[in-house]
């Protein structure tokens, strides 16, 4: 008998070494050409059929598992149910959302939606939010096909996360899907563990990298955006040469002039460079929370020098609208009440959440600086030619493209304004498991959060009078739907 025992775990172990020595994460595919109108591009895009350029709304949607994905849908729903006019046209309003940034756990709710649109509301709860899938990857992860796969170097949990995602919610599909679907523009972020820098998974990344996105499934993607440390493994992409014909996207000449060193588009530039830089053969991507946890980073990029600029320049923007959904927990404080230093678990538990969430809210401050900065730009403007009105033969400054511009954040921290108890919310865990009850909270807070902000109010007062023709309301002039005064 022993002889047989020992052959037979001899046959496992070579079986073990085989599937080890076969498993292989998918490549990304290289690009056999350079083709600047085709790829999945916010500018290659068409609208939808009730989508216009006149009001463009941009939605963010923060890290946080399945309680970011929930409070993400249930903001949806609300979009959804709300009624506006615009040039005469009854519509939703989320008809007329443009983009959606995403995170780690927002980006399943954005990619589903970007993918399989109403089909959002009728089975994306039974498919992903009532589903235990941190249960899921485990038990997959205890499979022992799956544990001689993971034993590879170039396989790891991630990949098994993928596969789970590619099978059970996102069937297969690829960005080739989401280019078909046309707008929202979906941004799945992730975040590049060499330079430490956010990664889009978009058009413009890959051509930097001399590959294709249409066939690569939007599931990886997801799953690289929401690619918790320690607990899942980097996802890697292939960088390869530059396609014949590659040409860099129009705000990158003259980009790195060092007078301009402190600007968004310098920095931006610097960040592609090194995609274009071919000593970094590989990109290994982790949570999109590790550079940014809100989304906002890339709106604001967009705003900077992108194409949501572009779309300003040409005058097409007339009212632009930012919602911010951010999930971010806020345990509450135990530590400072003790004289024992707290231990190891707790403190990598802050290290890795506090910075995420400080960085958050430094983003939505500086996407209201900025928006309010330009405001105030149109205002300055304005009043200067109606000065110059008195001065025969000096010239007026240009008219300036008038935008009227919003910020709204729904926010966990919001809820005391609306008689909620904020803390049930705050306290609530970062993983894919969450009960019924409290899926059916966090949905259901969602919308009330959203109406209870002063933004909101004022976008819907301003665009119900546009749509009577009455005048503006004076409770929401030019500059409230930033700061809310």
């Amino acid at each position: 008998m022993a002889p047989r025992r020992s052959k037979s775990l001899i046959v496992v172990l070579l079986l073990i070494i085989h599937i080890a020595a076969c498993a292989h994460y998918p490549l990304n595919q290289q690009s056999s050409s350079f083709d600047k109108q085709g790829g999945y591009r916010f500018e290659h895009l068409k609208a939808g059929p009730h989508n216009t350029d006149k009001l463009f709304i941009c939605l963010a949607f923060s890290g946080g598992g399945t309680r970011a994905a929930a409070l993400a849908y249930g903001v949806m729903e609300e979009l959804r149910r709300t009624r506006i006019r615009v040039d005469g046209e009854e519509k939703s309003l989320l008809d007329e959302v443009d983009v959606i940034s995403s995170v780690s756990g927002g980006s399943f709710t954005a990619a589903y939606y970007g993918l399989f649109r109403e089909r959002l509301f009728t089975d994306f709860r039974t498919k992903f939010l009532e589903r235990n899938i941190q249960g899921e990857l485990f038990a997959r992860l205890l499979n022992p096909v799956n544990l001689a796969r993971i034993a590879s170097p170039w396989f790891g949990r991630i990949d098994l996360a993928a596969e789970l995602y590619d099978r059970e919610i996102f069937e297969g599909a690829t960005f080739a899907q989401l280019e078909e679907n046309g707008r929202p523009f979906v941004i799945l972020n992730a975040t590049n563990l060499g330079p430490g820098r956010r990664f889009d998974f978009t058009q413009e990344y890959f051509d930097a990298m001399g590959s294709c996105l249409d066939r690569y499934p939007v599931a990886r993607a997801v799953a690289a955006s929401s690619a918790f440390p320690l607990l899942l493994s980097p996802l890697s992409l292939k960088n390869y040469p530059l396609a014949p014909g590659y040409e860099p996207p129009w705000w990158y000449p003259k980009a790195e002039e060092p007078k301009d060193w402190f600007t968004r588009r310098y920095d931006a530039a610097k960040n592609l460079n090194f995609y274009k830089d071919k000593k970094n053969a590989y990109v290994h991507l982790m949570d999109g929370g590790l550079a940014d946890n809100i989304g906002v980073r890339a709106l604001l990029d967009a705003y900077a020098h992108g194409f949501i600029q572009q779309k300003i320049l040409d005058g097409d923007i007339k009212r632009l609208v930012f919602i911010v959904v951010n999930a971010r927990t806020e345990g509450e404080d135990r530590l400072s009440a003790k004289a024992s230093p707290p231990g190891f678990c707790t403190v990598l538990e802050k290290t890795g959440t506090t910075a995420m969430d400080n960085y958050s809210f430094e983003s939505v401050a500086q996407l209201r600086a900025e928006l309010n900065k330009r405001e105030q730009a149109q205002e300055d403007i304005i009043a200067a030619n109606r000065r110059l009105e008195k001065c025969p033969g000096v010239p007026k400054f240009p008219e300036p493209k008038m935008v009227d511009m919003y910020v709204v954040e729904v926010n966990f921290k919001a809820a005391e304004f609306i008689g909620e108890n904020p803390r049930y919310y705050l306290d609530l865990p970062t993983t894919f498991c969450l009960s019924k009850e409290q899926i059916e909270k966090l949905v259901t807070i969602g919308p009330k959060l959203l109406n209870a902000s002063p933004q909101y109010k004022c976008l819907l007062k301003v665009l119900q009078a546009e749509a009577e023709g009455r005048p503006r309301p004076k409770e929401c002039p030019m500059g409230a739907g930033i700061t809310g005064n």
